[in-house]
């Protein structure tokens, strides 16, 4: 079990460095989630402008009772909330700063991490990568 703690320290430090520029930032944390918790990650993605490319607008991570939230505004901000939810209904939402946000995604992770070979697996070939 403490090897999964270290991996998720990894994965915050990999996920912080890549922060500098909020754009990169989503696109990369949207493409790991994806991959890590297919089915428990809602991305959503929109064009900015007619004919831009899509990017991700908004990353919903659920989990233990818990729905992590990560919005990217239209000036390229970053906004984040940690909601408690029960039966899909959300109980209480707060917003929260994008370092709190990572320490309980990281969280999250190393729970799914622990009851989860192939979460496991895939967490370390992300680190890896």
């Amino acid at each position: 079990m403490e090897r999964a703690a270290v991996d998720i320290d990894l994965l915050a430090a990999s996920l912080r460095a890549d922060s500098s520029d909020a754009g990169t930032f989503v696109e990369g944390l949207a493409r790991k989630l994806e991959d890590l918790l297919p089915g428990r990650v809602k991305v959503q993605r929109s064009r900015s402008g007619m004919f831009g490319p899509k990017v991700v607008r908004k990353i919903a991570v659920e989990a233990g009772g818990q729905r992590l939230e990560l919005q990217r505004t239209e000036g390229n901000a970053v906004e984040t909330k940690l909601a408690r939810v029960s039966g899909g209904i959300v109980l209480k939402s707060e917003p929260v700063t994008t370092d709190v946000w990572l320490s309980t995604l990281g969280q999250v992770l190393q729970a799914e991490a622990e009851r989860s070979e192939q979460i496991r697996q895939a967490l370390e070939r992300l680190l890896l990568n």
